[in-house]
């Protein structure tokens, strides 16, 4: 069964941001992500060109511009929560070595 253009593209796009997603968790017990400006500016860079790309969808006209900040909003929802507990167990570990 061939995909439609639009559930392509969806997929595609979920593709990408699950990519970054991996970006992250493979570096959350990383002191990177806590102290790194440059690991920030690798997300922030990879962020813009998923928000790039789903622009060029929708100006395509393969998704809907729901569908894209639908894409965008997941991530960023998921991206804020892994560097929330980051932060977290950082606090945690700091406030243990205090003891």
């Amino acid at each position: 069964m061939e995909l439609s253009s639009e559930s392509k593209a969806r997929q595609l796009l979920e593709e990408e941001a699950n990519r970054i997603r991996l970006l992250i968790k493979n570096q959350k017990h990383s002191l990177c992500i806590a102290h790194c400006k440059a690991f920030e500016e690798v997300v922030d860079t990879q962020m813009y060109g998923l928000s790039r790309q789903i622009a060029f969808a929708i100006s395509l006209g393969a998704i809907s511009n729901v569908i894209g900040q639908q894409i965008l909003s997941d991530l960023e929802r998921d991206l804020n929560q892994m560097y929330h507990e980051v932060y977290q167990d950082q606090q945690e570990n700091e406030l243990g070595k205090e003891v």
